[in-house]
């Protein structure tokens, strides 16, 4: 039947006569891997969300889709009641595996790399089950091991983060014949790409520099002048309302919109229950407020509606402008990020330079590395973001003591970095020192992008520069940042420090400077006229 109920039938469109019938069945259905002539594939990955199961025992995270701006966050398939290593379940070891394969160097790597096409389940006639909606090809860009919770406890999974691709250029559609060729051994995964939609084509042949270019965006009309945009957004966050006591800025509302944005950015409902807010926001006002600012977690909950990025629902309409905690206890309202911000913070780039914006105007004296830990959003306090993971087992072996360190480390590609440091002479690309040792000369490979948590950027000749060690460790810690133009500007007050240095044959990726610029609050693509490049 090529239709059911006068949708169009996803059977029938798929039916094919190289490639067993596709399943829907699981929300992560991989197609069996064959072997070409230039290696191993699998043709498709079919990606499937429930919104009406999210939250319930079966399915207890929330896939967040952004189709306007072509990002997904997409939890795996760990359970609490699996007892198996998490990522080695069937759903998130195949994401894992394709992770790595996005992350090709190569062309040739990424020809071979398998295409996710993602669905959303949709109810129709009153129906929630059975109905699928098309959402577009994607390409994996991080995955995270995090902790969620259910009725049976705590348990690990994974969050996968997803770009989807524009396919305006395809009418938003792919053609299954291209999917029916990567599943024929005959064809090689090269010749393959003729079927496929132009912006794959482009990231195949770029990788993930290509991605801020062929991601899908939305083309609806201008927004109008009461449309929140990120310029607005990140103007209402350096001009809260707060109050000043000697000189000094009250921390109530920073800490409580740095909770929600990190409710955003991990994954989770935008509204919370006042009860579940007083006790978390509480926390954080005792731990980082100033010395002598009582806890009052009510206040910033109520209040925070003046900063038109906050909600709260569950209230009488005819609430005094005063909330008082008793009442708030009573009633259990919920409050949190309005649907508006929660979209545009939905974006790492945005969530980035929010959370950098609320840092260094209100809370810049604080512990970064605690505060930072305490939201989950542990490694944005640096551009190298959380490196290792070790346990140390203590021994007394001698005069000093020694220890016995078991470690997780990202491996990096040395030889990639020395060609890199040989093009540069050893000569930082911001002061052009080079410093003389007793054998030779020295310099250090940056990573624009951290290799570590949460950035889990790419160790690739785009993404490295090559600076002394005090510009390395300004560089690290977001005291400088490189502009547009190529200016190295101070993040502090943006005065100039000097000009990056380039050189021919090293490019560096302007989508892994974007990404530094947003972690040091000083992304400004967002803001671009429409038509701008992105």
């Amino acid at each position: 039947m090529t239709h059911i109920d006068g949708y169009p039938n996803i059977h029938h469109v798929t039916a094919s006569e190289v490639l067993p019938q596709i399943q829907l069945s699981k929300g992560i259905n991989p197609t069996a891997r064959i072997t070409g002539s230039d290696g191993r594939r699998r043709p498709c990955i079919l990606i499937r969300s429930s919104p009406w199961k999210a939250g319930t025992a079966e399915t207890p995270w929330r896939d967040v889709f952004d189709l306007d701006n072509g990002r997904i966050r997409y939890f795996g398939d760990h359970r609490a009641v699996h007892t198996v290593p998490v990522g080695t379940t069937q759903g998130n070891a195949v994401l894992l595996e394709t992770l790595a394969e996005h992350q090709g160097r190569t062309p040739e790597q990424r020809a071979l790399a398998v295409p996710l096409l993602v669905f959303a389940a949709v109810s129709r006639n009153k129906t929630p089950k059975g109905y699928v909606e098309f959402c577009g090809v994607a390409v994996v860009d991080s995955a995270e091991e995090i902790e969620q919770q259910s009725e049976d406890g705590a348990f690990p999974n994974y969050r996968y983060g997803l770009s989807v691709l524009d396919l305006s250029e395809e009418g938003d559609r792919v053609e299954w014949s291209w999917i029916e060729a990567r599943g024929n051994p005959d064809l090689s995964a090269a010749e393959t790409l003729e079927l496929a939609p132009r912006a794959w084509r482009r990231w195949v042949e770029s990788g993930q520099a290509a991605l801020p270019d062929v991601r899908r965006r939305s083309i609806s009309p201008v927004e109008s002048s009461a449309e929140l945009t990120v310029g607005k957004l990140m103007d209402r966050l350096r001009n809260l309302r707060v109050h000043t006591r000697a000189g000094r800025q009250a921390r109530h509302k920073p800490l409580a919109l740095l909770w929600g944005i990190s409710r955003v950015a991990t994954g989770k409902p935008y509204l919370a229950p006042w009860r579940e807010f007083r006790d978390e926001v509480g926390g954080l006002m005792a731990e980082f407020g100033l010395p002598d600012s009582s806890v009052t977690p009510e206040y910033p909950f109520w209040h925070l509606q003046t900063s038109r990025l906050w909600d709260v629902h569950g209230l009488p309409h005819d609430r005094a402008a005063v909330t008082h905690a008793a009442t708030l206890d009573r009633l259990n309202p919920e409050g949190g990020m309005s649907e508006q911000a929660g979209r545009l913070l939905g974006d790492p780039y945005v969530w980035s330079q929010a959370v950098a914006v609320l840092r260094e105007t209100y809370l810049a004296d604080v512990d970064q590395h605690a505060l930072m830990e305490r939201l989950g959003l542990a490694g944005y306090e640096s551009a190298s973001g959380v490196v290792d993971s070790a346990e140390d087992d203590v021994r007394e072996t001698g005069p000093a003591s020694r220890r016995t360190v078991a470690s997780s480390r990202v491996v990096r590609d040395t030889a990639l970095t020395a060609r890199v440091k040989g093009l540069h002479g050893d000569r930082c690309q911001i002061c052009d020192l080079q410093l003389r040792t007793r054998f030779g000369t020295y310099s250090e490979a940056a990573h624009v992008r951290g290799l570590g948590r949460p950035h889990n950027g790419p160790d690739e000749q785009p993404n490295l520069i090559v600076l002394c060690p005090n510009h390395h460790v300004q560089f690290d810690t977001l005291a400088i940042y490189i502009d547009e133009q190529g200016a190295v500007r101070s993040t502090a007050d943006d005065s100039t420090t000097g000009r990056l240095r380039l050189h021919p044959t090293h490019q560096i990726s302007e989508a892994h400077l974007r990404y530094h610029r947003a972690l040091c609050g000083k992304d400004t693509t967002e803001h671009a006229p429409p038509g701008a490049p992105a």
